[in-house]
């Protein structure tokens, strides 16, 4: 599993950007609708070979949405492009801390 600290996360129209640390290392995120589909791209190169995997966002209080999403390839940002996390960001975007992308 790779997991990412949210240190910030701002709504613009109907995205989300900021950025998420792992491994000491900091990243830009951007989360966003389906309009070309599901779709994750990583920095950091996953365990598995795996074409899917469940990416969960998680907060306080035992909040949390996840989807599973098909994994593109690599990137320079964290990207999340799943119509049931921008949704569940817009309600709630400050009680997420912390996204894990399980891919054992």
């Amino acid at each position: 599993m790779t997991s990412f600290r949210i240190t910030k996360l701002d709504m613009h129209q109907s995205y989300f950007v900021g950025k998420v640390e792992s491994a000491g290392k900091e990243f830009s995120i951007n989360v966003q609708d389906q309009r070309r589909g599901k779709v994750l791209k990583m920095p950091i190169k996953p365990h598995s070979k795996k074409h899917r995997f469940l990416v969960r966002f998680t907060g306080k209080e035992d909040i949390f949405v996840e989807d599973y999403l098909p994994y593109i390839g690599e990137s320079e940002w964290l990207e999340i492009d799943s119509d049931e996390i921008v949704f569940a960001l817009a309600d709630k975007q400050d009680e997420f801390d912390t996204i894990e992308i399980v891919d054992e």
